[in-house]
């Protein structure tokens, strides 16, 4: 806890399963609903430049409340999307909205004012089925393969490159997904917690995903590829979360940024022995 090993308590709070094993979270909850604004809008690729211009707009300036996402993918047999776009490029966004149902109806409105949408389901929502909106994206058994930076804003360069570079997918299941980080992430001091890097107010996840073993070099190609690209607008850092197998040290270095000496201490003082290594392994320090 923050009064009984507070080291300890710091670094479990983003230093991943380095550190032991909890076994019980006392959480602090936060009244949500019973109804949400939530789903998502997407359009037919040639939309992006205008569609991901306003996103840029209103992620600087909607309510705490709002969470947006925006994605370049082909489009999957969703039922919600038209079938003439299935398996053709798209731009989407995805809203999350725990305010008022008023409050939210601005930025839906100049959502929807985009040409033509080919698929709609903005809608007040349970958050349950919000937190199941995506997982039809994601199964098991699928072979996956991500690669992301920290963004310090959606620059002109940075836009322009991810459409251009998502005209064409090694797979139809991939995408590159953009995440907006500020709010309380940005507000939080950085020593509350292990979580680095919370000047970044954008994470990009290039996010390959494909079915049988044979194209793995085709789509781990792809995916380097494309984030090869986009690298020279990173702030240096990387979320841990999306970090492969592959990664060297210095890119888990960046992840956690200024933590990571500190992470690395608490690593010798609890575990010296890197008992606790089959994650995303930080070494006990010197």
């Amino acid at each position: 806890s923050a009064d009984e090993n507070p080291d300890l308590f710091w670094a479990l709070r983003g230093g991943g399963g380095n550190f032991g094993i909890v076994t019980s979270i006392d959480y602090r909850l936060f009244p949500v609903g019973p109804e949400i604004f939530g789903g998502a809008i997407a359009w037919a690729a040639d939309a992006a430049p205008e569609v991901l211009g306003l996103y840029r707009e209103l992620v600087e300036t909607a309510p705490p409340e709002t969470t947006i996402v925006a994605a370049l993918r082909p489009a999957p047999p969703a039922p919600w999307l038209d079938p003439a776009i299935h398996r053709k490029p798209m731009v989407a966004l995805f809203v999350c909205h725990t305010g008022s149902m008023g409050s939210v109806e601005p930025l839906v409105a100049r959502i929807r004012s985009i040409g033509r949408p080919v698929g709609d389901i903005l809608q007040p929502r349970s958050y349950v089925s919000q937190q199941a909106l995506l997982d039809a994206t994601q199964p098991s058994g699928r072979r996956y393969y991500w690669k992301s930076e920290y963004l310090g804003g959606l620059a002109d360069g940075f836009l322009s490159r991810s459409i251009a570079g998502t005209r064409e997918f090694a797979s139809p299941q991939s995408a590159l997904l953009i995440f907006p980080l500020q709010g309380r992430l940005n507000e939080l001091p950085g020593d509350d917690g292990a979580v680095g890097n919370r000047d970044a107010h954008f994470v990009v996840n290039i996010a390959g995903s494909w079915e049988m073993p044979a194209d793995d070099a085709r789509n781990i190609d792809w995916t380097r590829g494309l984030w090869e690209n986009l690298r020279e607008f990173s702030t240096g850092g990387t979320y841990v979360n999306f970090l492969t197998e592959d990664e060297p040290v210095s890119r888990l270095r960046s992840a956690y940024g200024s933590n990571y000496e500190r992470l690395a201490e608490s690593k010798r003082k609890w575990d010296p022995e890197n008992v606790f290594r089959t994650n995303k392994n930080i070494a006990p320090g010197e």
